[in-house]
């Protein structure tokens, strides 16, 4: 969504907030119920990193 739809650099989706994120999906339609948690956005770092190393959380 963030590169397809919202056609953002990856620059700039990763210097959105969750809360700037959440907010540009409302302007589609698109919004979840609220942004992702800290716990959330941990799980997805760990599933899909931005390296080839294994983010340890800290």
């Amino acid at each position: 969504m963030a590169f397809g739809l919202l056609r953002l650099s990856p620059a700039a989706f990763w210097g959105m907030t969750p809360l700037e994120f959440n907010a540009a999906l409302e302007a589609l339609g698109l919004a979840r119920g609220q942004a992702p948690g800290r716990a959330e956005l941990h799980q997805l770092m760990r599933l899909f990193p931005d390296n080839q190393e294994k983010w340890d959380g800290g």
